[in-house]
């Protein structure tokens, strides 16, 4: 074998091993990546399980917690009924409720007392139709607008099956006071226990047209998350052993 036969021999050996070396590195990087994407999908399994886990614990304690247990105190209500009218009280008779809706006045600074009024004056105004059962305003008072026996305009296609509570608001924020939140506590667990629901038959409006209502629980879904468990601890804190019971009006 001559001197130049010899050199193109090393070169292709160095190639080979370049190559060779090459193909190794990019095994590794792909067998990198595969087991990564593997421990990855193994703790997404992991997390997903615990989390799931975790959630049914907690609806099971809610379950626990209604079926045990309710609210049979009444809070103070200011009973102030609307004017039997087609545009707030039509006097419709309710079908057997199964949720409890809530809302926000958008209206910041006005009172239990004013919305109540609105609602009533309608009935002359015939600006809209508009009403609910409750409007709570801003030291905690509650205002009765219509009875429990009868729908309230307020909630779309659920207004033959749901109570409605509007709340006032001191701001643009659509933020709860606490004497209000404290009320609209004391009035959803008293209904819940009423009408045998959970904290999962307490709704928005939003959850049923997808309107921006109550503003604050619709832009911070952890406040709206927090708003059920505070109702659950509540019961826990507040309740009586449930007793066979109907409806009342």
């Amino acid at each position: 074998m001559d001197e130049y036969e010899k050199i193109r021999q090393k070169k292709r050996e160095a190639y080979r091993k370049r190559h060779r070396a090459q193909v190794r590195r990019k095994q590794l990087i792909t067998d990198a990546v595969v087991i990564g994407m593997i421990i990855i999908l193994i703790a997404a399994i992991i997390i997903v399980g615990v989390q799931r886990a975790r959630k049914a614990k907690q609806e099971e304690v809610k379950a626990e917690v209604t079926n045990t247990l309710y609210n049979p105190t009444e809070p103070k209500l200011d009973v102030e009924l609307l004017t039997p009218n087609p545009y707030s009280r039509p006097q419709k008779a309710l079908d057997k409720v199964k949720g409890i809706v809530v809302h926000y006045t958008a209206n910041p600074g006005t009172s239990a007392r004013q919305n109540r009024d609105y609602f009533n004056g309608l009935a002359e105004t015939k600006k809209t139709k508009a009403s609910s059962h409750f409007v709570i305003g801003l030291e905690g008072e509650i205002v009765q607008c219509i009875p429990c026996n009868e729908i309230s305009y307020a909630s779309n296609n659920r207004n033959n099956d749901t109570i409605s509570i509007e709340c006032c608001i001191e701001d643009e924020t659509g933020k709860f006071n606490d004497s209000t939140y404290q009320s609209l506590i004391e009035l959803t667990t008293w209904l819940m226990g009423r009408y045998d629901l959970s904290a999962d038959d307490v709704i928005r409006h939003y959850d049923v047209t997808g309107k921006k209502c109550p503003l604050y629980f619709v832009e911070h879904e952890d406040a709206w998350e927090q708003f059920h468990k505070d109702l659950d601890t509540y019961i826990e804190e507040n309740g009586v052993p449930k007793e066979n019971s109907t409806q009342n009006n």
